[in-house]
């Protein structure tokens, strides 16, 4: 069974991040928050697509579902702050 931890550190393999969170309880279904400076000046499909790259197969064969919000650093410390 896929932990979330597992997700983490794939995604942190390929993915340099401030700040990851990935929390799921069934195995299977996933939800993250993701915060790198590699997601400046993308749209959020570029984004999304780089962190299925640093999963590789693992998002077909292993992951059945991944919802994920990602954010630069910037959007990040504003979010914080409220």
């Amino acid at each position: 069974m896929i932990t979330s931890q597992q997700i983490e550190s794939w995604i942190q393999a390929d993915l340099p991040c401030e700040y990851i969170r990935v929390v799921g309880d069934d195995g299977q279904h996933f939800e993250a928050v993701i915060v790198s400076s590699k997601f400046s000046g993308l749209m959020r499909v570029a984004q999304h697509q780089l962190v299925y790259r640093a999963l590789g197969e693992k998002m077909h064969n292993d992951i059945h579902a991944l919802s994920m919000q990602t954010m630069t650093p910037e959007e990040w410390q504003a979010k914080q702050n409220g």
